[in-house]
């Protein structure tokens, strides 16, 4: 116990705010459109390997949420129209949904991890989320072990068709109220790896998504903003 407390001592507090953590200058962030550059020559469109790009007449759009941040919109575009910046906070809910959540769920939050066929990219940056640094629990939020005690689900990958099954009945095992988000480009759009005879889709394909959180995968802080969201606890 005595060398457990020396160690807590000379170690000191290590757990930060979870917007006050520095983005790394190489971070890849959300990609901003200065549409009086853009020529509309459609190069970023078909460098996009997720269909993520839209020209609409002389605007150009970009859907986050199929958007896995590679940066190759950025590399083929001759009139530096494309950026990215360093904007992680992309998630976002309806505000009929944020009104049901205060009124039900108050400010406390029990999420159970469902992995419908990801490549554990997006698993790994939700396990940081428990670690000492971020310190999910200090929030009101925590993990449980069955879907019978959670009120949200955070579902990774894309929904492959073995996983179907495990999916719907993690959802109806869930109480309702329920909610459900979508964690990364993956759960969020279902376009990363194309069609395929072994992928259904999105998770909004197979269960109501309430939240999407895009990234590829998406930073600690970006998970735990899109929690937040859900239950209001940012500073309007």
């Amino acid at each position: 116990m005595l060398k457990m407390l020396r160690k807590i001592i000379y170690t000191g507090t290590v757990t930060e705010s979870w917007d006050a953590a520095p983005v790394p200058p190489r971070f890849r962030g959300a990609v901003t459109v200065a549409q009086n550059r853009c020529a509309n020559c459609g190069r970023c469109a078909a460098a996009c390997p997720t269909g993520a790009i839209a020209i609409t007449g002389e605007t150009l759009t970009v859907d986050h949420r199929a958007c896995i941040f590679c940066g190759r919109c950025v590399e083929v575009c001759e009139q530096n129209a494309l950026q990215h910046n360093g904007d992680y906070q992309l998630a976002s809910l309806g505000e009929e949904l944020q009104t049901r959540i205060r009124r039900i769920l108050g400010r406390s939050l029990a999420v159970r991890h469902v992995d419908a066929g990801s490549c554990n990219a997006c698993d790994w940056e939700m396990v940081a989320l428990s670690n000492p640094v971020y310190d999910l629990q200090q929030y009101g939020i925590d993990f449980v072990a069955s879907p019978r005690h959670a009120d949200m689900l955070m579902v990774t990958g894309v929904v492959t068709r073995n996983l179907t099954q495990a999916l719907r009945m993690t959802y109806e095992a869930t109480p309702a109220p329920k909610l459900v988000m979508a964690v990364g480009s993956c759960a969020a759009s279902g376009k990363t790896f194309g069609a395929s005879y072994a992928i259904r889709g999105g998770a909004d394909a197979l269960v109501p998504v309430d939240v999407y959180v895009p990234g590829c995968p998406p930073r600690p802080s970006a998970l735990i903003y899109g929690l937040m969201l859900v239950l209001d606890r940012l500073k309007r």
